[in-house]
């Protein structure tokens, strides 16, 4: 479907990264997991290891899924690629930027 516009848009983005200082927005997304609809948004520090996004920001977060088990294997892939989060690495050092997409699936 075409969108016909009035005029051009010239706002900067409300959610641009550099609102964020040394934080950035992070999305999780449970590929096919019935619980969660979409992926979810979280702001992290760049420089937060993956051990304690993990821990202190996913895990309380998919705990509401009674199904959820965080001691269970996971794939992960960022940008369609598959990754391998090591806990004493930063979100930076793996690659994460704004407002990417983490999807996990049960292994």
């Amino acid at each position: 479907m075409a969108v016909k516009s009035i005029g051009t848009y010239e706002f900067p983005s409300r959610s641009r990264q550099e609102l964020y200082g040394d934080d950035q927005l992070v999305h999780v997304w449970f590929k096919d997991n019935p619980w969660f609809c979409s992926a979810a948004c979280f702001r992290a520090p760049k420089a937060m290891t993956w051990g304690d996004f993990w821990s202190q920001v996913v895990v309380p977060f998919a705990e509401e899924d009674p199904d959820f088990d965080p001691a269970a294997q996971r794939a992960w892939s960022l940008h369609g690629e598959p990754i391998t989060p090591r806990d004493e690495a930063t979100l930076e050092e793996l690659g994460v930027v704004h407002k990417d997409v983490l999807a996990v699936t049960l292994a």
